[in-house]
């Protein structure tokens, strides 16, 4: 069995399978993509992002949301109990559901 999702970040829409035995397992594979539509930059405004993925070190996975304008981006973060749930990174403090994005940094040490 196959559920479809979709996300839109900006103005791209992905699409994500996910697959299961049966109409539970489908939908708590689905869970693991836990986070909103993301519909534009939170520095510029800007709707034209899209997905990225790195490795840093040779050992750390990141994911994240990058603006092809501005070039900041939001860090996809994994819980602890279950590393196969993905949500967006939020402010810490900030108000509530405020997505944690970062300017780029052009002094920044690529890993």
């Amino acid at each position: 069995m196959q559920l479809f999702i979709t996300k839109k970040i900006g103005k791209r829409t992905f699409n994500f399978v996910v697959e299961g035995n049966d109409l539970h397992m489908v939908v708590m594979e689905s869970e693991h993509l836990s986070f909103d539509d993301v519909p534009a930059c939170g520095l510029c405004g800007s709707t034209n992002l899209t997905l990225t993925a790195r490795v840093a070190q040779n050992k750390y996975k990141y994911v994240s949301v990058k603006c092809l304008d501005c070039r900041g981006d939001v860090t996809f973060g994994k819980r602890q109990e279950d590393d196969k749930v993905y949500f967006l990174r939020k402010k810490e403090g900030g108000e509530r559901g405020e997505l944690d994005w970062k300017a780029y940094d052009k002094n920044a040490v690529v890993e």
